[in-house]
């Protein structure tokens, strides 16, 4: 049985990867802000704490003593909530304490949710520059995002082998397959889509099995 630290499993992507990781017999650390508002995830067996993704004073005592680590948080809860609050280096933030805490507690394998915004497209540039593709209102989001994701890349000699697993834009709530397929940095063709349960698989077997290391993939669904 692994021991699973999952970061934001009170989100979509969070929830799936705790039921997925729970319906193999693994061990599940639920880390949310604000544990009150989760009662339900404590079900099943999972051990609910408090926790934030960019202290990374707290993260060797959450991680420590499990395999691996599931990083599913965003900083807010959609481009609704608007843009007035959200803190450029948020995902670097998450990043460094991440990869600072797991490696004090002697915990190797962090898989993180990743966004197909700074995916490349079939003109060479990413995504989120794209004004006819991504809606700039959106792109502070993205842009912070990806600097998380250089940032994992920029800390190479880390004891941590991470991995980000980036969902097409069709990210949805449908049923669980237990079929995807994996691509490079580029993006999959347009009609693309992926449900989080099958998110959860694809994350679930990187802990598993470790297929990629240090990286980032796309995943879709087939």
């Amino acid at each position: 049985m692994t021991g699973i630290v999952i970061y934001g499993a009170g989100g979509r992507a969070g929830r799936a990867v705790t039921a997925e990781a729970r319906a193999r017999g693994h061990r599940v650390t639920a880390v949310v802000r604000d544990p009150a508002r989760y009662d339900d995830l404590g079900a099943d067996g999972v051990r609910v704490v408090r926790g934030d993704v960019t202290d990374r004073s707290t993260v060797p005592a959450i991680v420590g003593g499990h395999d691996a680590v599931v990083h599913a948080v965003s900083p807010f809860s959609g481009p609704e909530q608007g843009f007035a609050d959200l803190d450029p280096e948020f995902f670097v933030t998450a990043a460094d304490a991440l990869l600072d805490g797991m490696a004090a507690a002697g915990v190797h394998r962090l898989v993180a949710v990743g966004l197909f915004a700074n995916l490349i497209d079939a003109s060479g540039r990413l995504v989120m520059d794209d004004p006819a593709a991504f809606p700039p209102e959106i792109r502070p989001f993205a842009a912070a995002h990806t600097a998380g994701l250089n940032r994992l890349r920029e800390r190479d000699g880390t004891a941590v082998d991470w991995l980000m697993l980036t969902p097409p834009a069709r990210l949805e709530e449908a049923v669980r397959t237990g079929r995807y397929a994996v691509g490079g940095e580029t993006t999959p063709p347009p009609e693309a889509r992926l449900s989080y349960a099958d998110l959860a698989v694809a994350i679930v077997d990187e802990i598993e099995t470790p297929r990629h290391h240090r990286t980032r993939v796309s995943v879709a669904g087939r």
